[in-house]
């Protein structure tokens, strides 16, 4: 498989299990956030329980006074010091009878709606309702009344209400409450301690009183002996118990549910971050094998071309050797009287060539030569003055001078290797140079450990198209250049670490710039 196909397929493996790792984290998250509801709901289904088993067993005789009803309501809501029920905050209790209708609501009432009532489960924001049944231990045919507060009877001032006394009241009692005004046949107050009046004397004979089983099969309590079927039926189809409707806080919810996403979030970005990481390394990995190869093959080319340059060098060298032989026999025709004047010319021009000739080769073979630095503490203004020396006869026949200025270096580097870029560098200067010229040496200190020279000349220059290709082999200006001098520099140059530039001189002519020189301690 090809190396692109290969990453491809990789990325995209790679892919895949992050959009797996993903799907599954929404899925977690999703069974939590269920998991959180059904919390919800099973806590609210244990309140409509106990509430259940509360109203029972405030039951007396059918039904079951508002009165005592209100305070466990009011506890259920508004009690925090219960873990139970502060962990299902709680916020609404209500009561509904059997046509769905509210009896009794304690709490934040504002939050019922005709929606909320019309359903099971109804989820809104910042609160959630649930209406659960109300059943008895005896089933539909024993329901549970919910009997108004007697504090809301209007019969008439408060000591017509008051139920220590014996003297006979009147048969016909009203009593209005908040849901409206409903006619009832009640028996007077109780005088015995019971609701309901005293029981007849029981002979074993005594009939069935009308109204005690009516002909709904439900069965009444004494204190409903006195009603009428139709007050009755009236009666228990307004208040009785049917369902329980319960609000309850999602902000526990919520909070479990943020949490759990904002977790699912971070392991589905490190899982992202992870694929991409595993993704950028087997893409380094590659590209680095590929690296390793083109090492191993440029090693292989780069040994190719030292053994083609050692062949070059020795091919040059061996070149040299008959190009002597020719130039001394040149030399001998030329200075024979007796040859015609022209075989004494011709004699000349071959000398000529063969010295031009010979000067390649051996520029050639110190290029092809491999560099071997050897260090030593060298004074840079001595090693100047001692290659200006060296060319001071051509340095006379154009009329040129040389000012040697700056600060006192003391460098490492290798003399045999200096000198030599030191003297191609002047003698390019002086071939660029024009007669009556000047040319300058300028060292000075960059930094702690570092110095810079600089060679100046006030010639023609080199055009800025031609400052970087000048350094390349075989690349020339002048006519009787061979193009292999400044790339003899530059490869000393490197091989000691430096650096070097050409630049425009002003107002006129070239700098060549070397820097990083490496001051002796």
């Amino acid at each position: 498989m090809k190396p692109a196909g290969r990453s491809q397929l990789i990325s995209t493996l790679l892919l895949s299990g992050w959009l797996l790792v993903v799907a599954w984290q929404v899925e977690e998250h999703l069974r939590v956030v269920e998991a959180a509801k059904s919390d919800l709901r099973h806590r609210s289904h244990e309140i409509a329980g106990t509430l259940s088993a509360v109203t029972r067993a405030l039951r007396f005789r059918g039904a079951t006074p508002q009165d005592r009803l209100d305070p466990v309501l009011n506890e259920l809501v508004n009690d925090r010091t219960n873990e139970f029920v502060s962990a299902s905050r709680l916020v609404l209790v209500g009561l509904l009878n059997t046509n769905g209708d509210l009896i009794v609501a304690v709490g934040q009432t504002n939050l019922l709606s005709h929606e909320s009532l019309a359903e099971s489960e109804r989820w809104a924001e910042g609160y959630v309702t649930f209406i659960w049944p109300v059943v008895g231990p005896e089933g539909a045919t024993n329901p549970t009344v919910l009997l108004p507060s007697f504090r809301n009877f209007t019969n008439g001032p408060p000591r017509d209400r008051d139920f220590s006394r014996r003297e006979p009241r009147p048969d016909g009692i009203v009593f209005t409450n908040a849901d409206g005004a409903v006619a009832t046949n009640f028996p007077p107050p109780p005088t015995n301690g019971e609701m309901g009046p005293p029981p007849p004397p029981d002979d074993g004979k005594r009939p069935p009183e009308n109204g005690d089983r009516p002909r709904d099969g439900i069965r009444r309590a004494s204190w409903m002996r006195g009603m009428s079927d139709a007050d009755f039926k009236a009666l228990v189809a307004k208040r009785e118990l049917h369902g329980l409707v319960l609000a309850m806080s999602t902000d526990n919810y919520r909070a479990i549910c943020t949490h759990d996403w904002w977790l699912r979030f971070v392991i589905g970005f490190f899982a992202g971050i992870s694929a991409l990481g595993a993704g950028l390394a087997l893409r380094n990995n590659a590209r680095t094998a590929e690296l390793q190869i083109r090492l191993v093959r440029a090693a292989e080319l780069n040994s190719h071309l030292k053994e083609m340059n050692l062949a070059a060098a020795g091919l040059a060298h061996e070149t040299r050797n008959p190009l002597n032989i020719i130039r001394g026999l040149a030399q001998m025709i030329s200075r024979q009287t007796a040859a015609p004047s022209e075989i004494r010319d011709q004699s000349k021009t071959i000398v000529d060539q063969t010295d031009k000739v010979t000067a390649q080769l051996t520029e050639f073979i110190d290029y092809s030569r491999p560099r071997e630095v050897r260090r030593t503490n060298l004074n840079l203004t001595s090693a100047i003055n001692e290659v200006v020396r060296t060319v001071n006869f051509d340095l006379g026949e154009k009329k040129l001078r040389v000012e040697n200025g700056g600060e006192a270096l003391t460098i490492q580097a290798d003399e045999q290797l200096l000198r030599q870029v030191l003297f191609n560098l002047l003698f390019n200067a002086i071939q660029a140079a024009d007669s009556g010229g000047q040319i300058q040496f300028v060292s000075k200190r960059t930094s702690a450990t570092e110095g810079a020279l600089e060679i100046r000349d006030d010639g023609p220059g080199v055009a800025p198209e031609n400052q970087r290709e000048i350094f390349k082999p075989y690349f020339t200006t002048h006519q009787k250049g061979t193009g292999l001098g400044l790339a003899v520099v530059q490869q000393i140059i490197l091989a000691h670490g430096w650096e070097i530039e050409c630049l425009g001189n002003e107002p006129r002519g070239a700098v060549f710039r070397i820097t990083h020189l490496k001051l002796a301690a």
